[in-house]
Order: structure tokens, then sequence, then C-alpha cells
């Protein structure tokens, strides 16, 4: 392990070096996947007003406290409250409201009589209903305002991303406008005089380029905007050329996939070794061992990934991912991990931290690994069955079935 960083200290190198993106206020309804930058407070209660729960009667709850099939309680009808109207009608002795789920309650109702707990349906009864069952207790299916929450609270809290519950909350708490950090540009190049387009012919030598289409989903789904995508040859000056396009395009970050090892043909190496800018390092986890990090001149994050697709995979989500979530202020920057019972045996690499693709099952807390041919970097086929990372520390030897292993779950 001589030489060789840590996880841990690659992370912190490339966390360091993370700025929070510049703040915009946008419609709710259009910050979808954003991170707020300031909390969400909201401008009005939820429920804005006693509203029903049930479609019923709204009652006086000593009207019918003795209500029941033996003795049921005749009711007046005097109003009908279907859902959208504002009136508030008087409820006399003895007297009732039709009211439908959503309805604001009259002032002097207390309680909601369920259409089921009467004589008859809601159809038959604008003149008089007969109560069967008394409520089960006071205020028994009336929505109290505020219940939920009050105005001035904080519906969402800043670092939290918006997504659809997030938003929906926001919107009935009457929130028109939020704050949040600008998604980050991110541009993909692919290394390699190897790499074919996606859908042309495989041959002698040549091999598609799977790792532009993963990172360009993996981008999107850390809410990134990719901005360029892009592949060059193995040659030092069509990745300085790559960079200038994707600094003239704004990018914050440029991820490069191959090219960062120490081979005769490294063209990332080529282009940013000794400049002093990208540094170049060997982490000791598996895959993932070569990584290039650094910052341009224009403030632009630069990744070097290593070439094999499963090492891509890898090594976006353990640094290029938090760096994403961590330059748009998020809270929770890491994937979420958990403790998993192994259900097939395996041997991890010596004195490396090992990351892998793995099939889980949540109900029995099990997991295995994704292919048979086991962890090898090149095995992009396994991806299509993993759902998650088995986290393997560097000092352990063997894993046997029924070791409990730590699982990072990504999908």
């Amino acid at each position: 392990m001589s030489g060789r960083r840590t996880v841990e200290e690659q992370l912190d190198r490339v966390l360091d070096a993370v700025q929070v993106l510049e703040v915009e206020t946008r419609p709710v309804r259009d910050a979808a996947g954003r991170t707020l930058a300031d909390p969400a407070t909201a401008a009005h209660d939820i429920p804005l007003f006693d509203n029903s729960a049930m479609d019923g009667f709204a009652v006086r709850e000593a009207d019918v406290a003795g209500a029941s099939e033996e003795h049921p309680v005749t009711l007046r009808v005097v109003a009908d409250l279907p859902a959208g109207v504002a009136t508030d009608p008087p409820l006399g002795r003895g007297e009732a409201a039709r009211i439908m789920t959503g309805s604001p309650t009259p002032t002097d109702a207390d309680v909601i009589v369920p259409f089921e707990d009467t004589a008859g349906g809601l159809a038959d009864s604008l003149g008089e209903v007969q109560v069967l069952r008394a409520p089960a207790k006071p205020g028994v299916f009336v929505r109290r305002r505020g219940a939920d929450l009050h105005a001035g609270d904080e519906v969402v809290l800043a670092g939290e991303r918006l997504g659809a519950f997030q938003v929906a909350a926001a919107v009935a708490a009457g929130i028109a406008e939020v704050t949040v950090t600008r998604a980050p540009r991110v541009a993909v190049v692919s290394t390699g005089s190897e790499l074919l387009a996606p859908g042309d012919t495989p041959e002698r030598g040549r091999i598609p380029d799977s790792n532009g289409p993963l990172l360009e989903q993996l981008v999107a789904d850390a809410d990134a905007e990719v901005v360029l995508v892009a592949r060059v040859p193995d040659e030092a000056d069509a990745v300085k050329a790559v960079t200038t396009e994707a600094t003239a395009l704004g990018a914050d970050v440029i991820v490069f996939t191959g090219g960062v090892s120490a081979g005769a043909y490294e063209p990332v190496r080529g282009a940013f070794d000794g400049g002093g800018e990208v540094e170049f390092s060997a982490v000791a986890m598996q895959p993932g061992k070569p990584q290039a990090f650094g910052v341009l001149e224009s403030g632009c994050l630069v990744f070097g990934l290593p070439g094999n697709p499963v090492s891509v995979a890898v090594s976006f989500e353990v640094f290029v991912r938090p760096a994403l979530f961590a330059m748009q202020g998020r809270t929770q920057i890491h994937r979420p991990r958990a403790p998993f019972t192994a259900d097939a045996s395996w041997t991890p690499p010596p004195g490396r931290r090992q990351y892998l693709p793995a099939v889980v099952d949540l109900a029995a807390r099990t997991v295995r690994p994704a292919t048979a041919g086991g962890s090898g970097s090149h095995l992009a086929g396994g991806l299509a069955r993993a759902h998650a990372f088995a986290i393997v520390p560097a000092e352990v030897e063997t894993v046997a079935v029924g070791d409990v292993i730590d699982v990072m779950l990504v999908g």
C-alpha cells in the first residue's frame, strides 16, 4: 500500500477544492431537481381551513352522542357543502349540513358523521338524515387548520433537493418561488483510439464507447447538466483541445475516462502531467486505483477516471457524485449505505478496498456479486444487474457466506 492514498484522502482532496455554485430564484414548479440555498417557508397554514375528511354530514356532537341503530337520531339537513364552497352556514340544535371531503367545516359543527353511519345515502338526504352510529371521539373526521404546518414553518430545508414530494408540499404551502443553486455544468470525455460511437459495428481492436452514455446518465441523475459529450483519440493535443472547448462552454466539471494510468498511450496524463493543475494518484481501491484530479485556472474541476466501465461507475460514485452534490450545497452528498449479509463467497483483492457490483435482496437483507466473473473492472455486462456496491475493507482476505457486508445502494 506504500505510495497509495486512501479513498478518504482522495475524497478530501476533491471536496477541499469544491466551491458551492451561485444561487438563483426560480418558480417552485421550475425548480425540480435543484437544491435549496435558503429554506422554503410556508406562506399559509396547511390545511388552510377546518375541513371534512369524509363524505358525510357536519353536525354538532352533542346532537348525535347517543345515536345507535336501535335509537337513531334524525337531523334536519339545512345546507349542502360541495368542495370549493366558501359558505359557513349556521347550525342550530338538531341541524346538519351535507358535506363532501375537503369542504370547509361549518364553524358550528365539531364532528363529521360519514354517510356510511347514516340511513340511506348522500343522494336522498337533503331534507333530513338519520344517524345510526355516534362519533367515536370528539372532533372525528375534522381536519383542523394548521394541523400539518403553520405559516412561517420551514417546509423544505436549505441543502435539500426539490423532488416531487417537496415540490408538492411547497405548492400546497403557497410558496411561489424558491432560491436554489445553479445546476453544475459537466463535460464528459471518453479517451481511446479504440472507441466506436454507440451503435457502430464493432470490429477487431475497436469497441463501443459505453463510458460516455454511462456518465451522461450518472451526471443527469446527480442533478447536473451535461454540456458536452465527446470522444477523443489517444493524443494529448486532442485532450487539450477538448478541454478548451469544454471551458468555452462554461463547464464547471470535466470528467475524462481513460488515459490516466502509466502506459505508453495515456493522453490525459500527457496533456496535464507536470502542469501543476491536475494531480495523478494511486488510490487503495479496486476497481479505480488510478485517479486524476485538479482545478484549472478557470476554476473548472477536472476528474480523470480509469477507462474500464466498472472503474468508471465506481469512481463516479465515490468521488464525482459527492463533488457534484457539494457544488450544489446538498446536505447529504453520499449514497445511503446499510449492512447486508453475504449469501455468496468471494475473494477480494489484497490491500485495497473493494467496491463490488452487487445484487441485493432487500427483503432478506442479503448481497451477492452481480456477475460470476468476479470483480473485473472490464465486466460491463454485470452492471446491468447491479443495484448496489458491496464495500469490502482492504484488510479482509475472504468474504464468506453469512458475513455482514457494508453495501452502498445505487439503484
